[in-house]
C-alpha cells in the first residue's frame, strides 16, 4: 500500500468515526430508509442528519435514489458492516484485557 491509498483508507473510516454516523449505519443494515426516519432513529434534527449523511455519501459508504418525493439512502458497499463487526470484536478484547473497566 502506497500513501494515497492509505489516505483513502482513513478517509473512509474517518467518514465512520461519529455516534450519529454508526447509527445511521446500523439502521440501514436493516433496508434503505429516508432521512426522516433516519433522523428519529438517531433522535437529532434534519440539518444534523443531513451533515452526516453527506459525510457518508462523500466517502462512498450511503448512495441515494429518489422515490417520488422522498429520497431514500442506502449502503453503497454492505461490506461496511464487516468492519462495524470488527470493531465489536476489538471491543470485546479490550474488555478482556481490562475486564469492566470499560
Amino acid at each position: 500500500m502506497n500513501t494515497t491509498q492509505a489516505k483513502a483508507r482513513a478517509d473512509v473510516l474517518k467518514a465512520l468515526a461519529h455516534p450519529t454516523r454508526v447509527l445511521i449505519l446500523d439502521a440501514l443494515s436493516h433496508g434503505d430508509q429516508c432521512v426522516n426516519d433516519l433522523r428519529r432513529l438517531a433522535s437529532t434534527t434534519l440539518p444534523t442528519i443531513s451533515r452526516h449523511l453527506d459525510k457518508l455519501k462523500k466517502a462512498g459508504i450511503v448512495t441515494e435514489r429518489r422515490a417520488g418525493p422522498r429520497v431514500i439512502h442506502h449502503l453503497a458497499c454492505p461490506c461496511m458492516l464487516q468492519a462495524l463487526e470488527c470493531t465489536c470484536g476489538v471491543l470485546q478484547s479490550v474488555k478482556k484485557r481490562h475486564g469492566d473497566s470499560l
